[in-house]
């Protein structure tokens, strides 16, 4: 007896799976809670206001009647400020004339000669040169026409019935002040202060 050879079948293979790898898992560890910082306080210095007293109150001017241009007040009548009024447009004149004569000596001293010429003689002492002697003219023409200016305002004040009040307190300014410095618009502690205008 024949015994029968069996032949076994190749065995099949298992189709190979592809094993992908997987990223590895990170752990995930609790973090600390981050520490701030303390917050340090700022302190504000308190900023003390000192109040500051009330300006005093200005001066009130009392008008009275107006006549001929001019308002008068309590302080100032009509017959002080005609004086006035006078004596300011008199002096103005003069200035102005004054201003004028200094503006042609001050042209006259370039057309007589050359500027730099040294002049020697009595008046002029130590020889005063001739751009000295126009600057000086110019100087004297130029604060004339500034007082002119000043009687200017002083002249519009009196029609206003403003004339005689200090600019700065605004208190009445002394007649004998006024009638030494008729244009003054402050009193003379004012101006000695450091608190005047002019």
């Amino acid at each position: 007896m024949s015994k029968k050879v069996t032949k076994k079948a190749p065995a099949k293979k298992a189709p190979v799976k592809k094993v992908t790898k997987k990223a590895p898992v990170k752990k995930v560890t609790k973090k600390a809670p981050v520490k701030k910082a303390p917050v340090k306080k700022v302190v504000v210095p308190k900023v003390v206001v000192k109040k500051l007293p009330p300006p005093p109150k200005r001066f009130v001017i009392v008008k009275g009647p107006s006549q001929d241009g001019v308002c008068s007040t309590k302080e100032y009548d009509l017959k002080f400020l005609f004086a006035q009024r006078e004596e300011l447009k008199n002096m103005r004149a003069q200035l102005v004339r004054q201003s004028a004569r200094l503006e042609i000596e001050a042209n006259a001293i370039i057309e007589h000669g050359e500027m730099g010429d040294v002049k020697f003689d009595d008046e002029g002492g130590e020889g005063d040169t001739m751009v000295v002697e126009r600057e000086r003219d110019l100087t004297l023409s130029a604060q004339a026409l500034q007082t002119v200016i000043e009687i200017d305002e002083a002249l519009a004040r009196m029609k206003k019935g403003e004339y005689g009040y200090s600019a700065v307190s605004g208190l009445p300014i002394p007649k004998d002040r006024l009638r030494a410095l008729p244009w003054a618009t402050e009193l003379v502690t004012e101006r000695a202060g450091g608190l005047g205008r002019k």
